[in-house]
């Protein structure tokens, strides 16, 4: 397991205060870190989004049910990978769940290895995701260094337009289109025009 995997955090939240215990005694079993909330109302108290981990979460609840807390995760724009648990009645509302971008849901009762499978899924997820927004945030960051003129030249050189037809339709020489291509190359850190077109895709709109 990376050090990235093992500062993720399984975040349980259910009502059942046996239910909490053996979850962490579980995940504890299997050297994974965890913490347990009696309420979607006290996990949201203390939710940092850039904590990296999984959320274990009971649909059904007193106050604020798993859905509910669920629908505020989104909201806030949450990556956190969900996985429900959820007992025979509660079909239904575990696939409304996955409708609304749940990782998994499992059945009571349930196999522990099962869980702890679905678990491992959702925490690599969680990283792949993480890591991709990070990715996007240093490209952002790096065409965000453009000038100007320079971001003209990228929206050019994205389209595939050659330099003769970037200076014309710019109202510059060549060779001041080439000093800015040399310089949207430098500073956006692509080793090909390929490559930087991937970038300006993967980046996508301006924050």
């Amino acid at each position: 397991m990376s050090a990235k995997k093992s500062r993720s955090t399984v975040f349980v939240v259910d009502d059942d205060e046996s239910v909490r215990g053996s979850l962490q005694f579980l995940l504890g079993s299997v050297g994974l870190e965890s913490r347990a909330f009696a309420s979607a109302a006290e996990f949201l108290s203390v939710y940092d989004a850039g904590e990296p981990g999984c959320l274990v979460l009971d649909v059904r609840m007193p106050g604020m049910s798993g859905l509910d807390l669920q629908q505020q995760l989104n909201l806030r724009g949450a990556v956190l990978p969900v996985i429900f648990i959820t007992g025979h009645g509660d079909i239904p509302m575990a696939v409304e769940a996955m409708q609304h971008g749940a990782h998994d849901f499992l059945q009571k009762p349930f196999r522990d290895q099962d869980l702890i499978d679905r678990i491992q899924e959702a925490l690599t997820k969680d990283a792949n995701a993480r890591a991709a927004l990070e990715e996007h945030d240093n490209i952002r960051s790096r065409l965000a260094t453009l000038t100007p003129r320079e971001q003209e030249v990228l929206a050019l050189m994205a389209q595939g337009k050659p330099n003769k037809i970037m200076a014309f339709e710019l109202g510059l020489s060549q060779r001041t289109v080439e000093i800015h291509r040399a310089r949207v190359m430098e500073k956006s850190g692509a080793a090909s025009l390929a490559e930087l077109v991937r970038m300006v895709m993967n980046a996508g709109p301006a924050r």
